[in-house]
């Protein structure tokens, strides 16, 4: 059957040539049983477990070149749509998965009036005409929180792929692309595209009882064995130019929360100078059982500034993360901030994570207390080092630059933090401070994830609460634990 690829400026003879020339390879790959005799399902299957830990259930899937559609199967969309250009593989796919929509498409010319939460491209990139092309294509159906996840082949493996082919261990193709990462970097930015992670994936694709998920877990996350593995992943995010504008972005509201122990000292300041922001600011005071009456302190603050909406509230439970989640629930901002009541970040620059966050720059923001020089006994020495380690360490197990993982202000969307809550269970309640809790959701999420640098100031009022050997311990525990949920799945 002939494609006929109709409005599209790139539908030369050529591009027209290549395409049906593909539509009949892989039709024939379909009806010919043989070919479906190699070890290749081990390899699917691992591929499945990877796009499920990126991809929530229930979410909205496009898959671009979905074949028979086994991937979106095991994907559990609430509404999945799978698009090829083989009208075979439609059938097959429309056969075996009924409840999922898939339609005969190239995907050079999408005719998809809708936006999805993912859209997937799976080892297809290498087999593309015009990449770029395609890329502009899927940028149609994107929306601000979209998420473009693809994987494909590293050139490294094209003398074994062509071995295993040719012992019949793998599907046969035609010349591919053999695209590079950086290849694809660029590729999605011309496109209007940002990266926000990469990883290599599989050194291993075939099933060797405790060797493969040995080499395919851990192995293939050190370096430098990644170098050598199979497929690369990278998630990428439409860039601000689909964002709120400087001019509309003044229409989001802000909460910004305070989570408050035994900081009496510093209640006013926070009144006096915390920012009004966008359509306006509110502050959420949740008091943590103080011995100084910081709660007395707070609610004689409030009727002293009619014109600051705020509201005071006493912990429920014990630790920062129990006040910070308890005051996000008590938040009515689109925008949610956490500002340490000790004000060694100042309240003013509030104002720069605002402006980061609203124009679409990052999806969470971090602020970050090593980059600029430190007023006197703001950060004791041993403080600062675990700090770097941690930094280097999350860095690593995340995929995205994390330079201060315990900074108290981190600002995010509430959408986004709702999506966080609802996946919470992926990780548990484990996070007395807050701050993993949040970051660990955030790049499960997917989240873009930029660092703000801030200058970090000298307490003026109390003492800190952190006792740096236990919870240090505690951090460290934390390090093994996003290495077993996050890195090593």
């Amino acid at each position: 059957m002939t494609v006929h690829l109709k409005n599209n400026p790139y539908a030369d003879e050529s591009q027209k040539q290549y395409t049906e020339t593909r539509i009949k390879h892989w039709e024939k790959i379909i009806l010919d049983e043989s070919s479906r005799r190699g070890l290749g399902k081990y390899y699917q299957k691992r591929l499945a477990e990877i796009y499920q830990f990126s991809i929530p259930p229930q979410s909205r899937v496009l898959e671009i070149g979905s074949g028979e559609g086994d991937l979106l199967k095991a994907l559990n969309p609430s509404y999945g749509v799978g698009i090829d250009f083989s009208p075979e593989m439609i059938t097959k796919a429309k056969d075996k998965h009924p409840g999922i929509r898939f339609e005969i498409c190239d995907a050079h010319n999408l005719n998809l009036n809708e936006t999805f939460d993912f859209i997937i491209l799976s080892d297809l990139v290498n087999d593309l005409w015009d990449v770029q092309r395609v890329f502009e294509e899927i940028k149609k159906v994107s929306h601000r929180q979209t998420r473009i996840i693809l994987n494909f082949y590293s050139r490294i493996w094209e003398k074994p792929l062509s071995l295993a082919k040719a012992l019949k261990l793998a599907r046969p193709t035609l010349p591919q692309n053999w695209l590079t990462q950086e290849d694809l970097r660029n590729l999605l930015s011309l496109a209007g595209f940002e990266v926000i992670r990469s990883s290599q994936e599989i050194l291993c694709p075939f099933p060797i009882p405790l060797l493969s998920a040995f080499l395919n877990r851990y192995l293939v996350k050190i370096f430098p064995f990644n170098s050598l593995a199979l497929t690369n992943f990278i998630i990428a995010k439409p860039n601000s130019s689909l964002e709120s504008t400087a001019d509309n972005s003044q229409q989001i509201s802000v909460s910004v929360i305070v989570p408050a122990r035994n900081e009496a000292g510093n209640m006013r300041e926070i009144f006096e100078r915390t920012p009004q922001m966008g359509k306006g600011t509110e502050l959420i005071f949740v008091e943590g059982h103080s011995s100084d009456d910081t709660y007395g302190t707070i609610e004689k603050l409030i009727p002293e500034f009619p014109g600051q909406k705020s509201a005071l509230f006493r912990q429920p439970g014990k630790g920062k993360g129990d006040a910070v989640r308890h005051g996000f629930s008590k938040a009515s901002g689109e925008i949610l901030m956490i500002l340490d009541a000790d004000i060694t970040v100042v309240p003013e620059d509030l104002e720069k994570f605002y402006t980061i966050l609203s124009s679409g720059k990052a999806d969470f923001v971090n602020g970050v207390r090593l980059v600029y020089p430190m007023e006197k006994q703001a950060m004791r020495f041993l403080n600062l080092l675990a700090n770097k380690f941690f930094s280097f360490a999350f860095s690593w197990l995340l995929g995205q630059h994390i330079k201060d993982t315990l900074c108290g202000t981190k600002v995010l969307r509430k959408e986004d933090y709702l999506k966080i809550l609802e996946n919470r269970k992926y990780f548990g309640d484990f996070d007395p401070f807050g701050d993993f809790d949040l970051i660990f959701g955030a790049a499960k999420l997917n989240l873009k994830m930029v660092d703000l640098p801030i200058r970090y100031r000298e307490r003026k009022y109390g003492t800190t609460n952190i006792q740096r050997w236990k919870h240090g311990w505690l951090l460290l525990r934390m390090v093994f634990f996003a290495a077993r949920k996050i890195k090593f799945i």
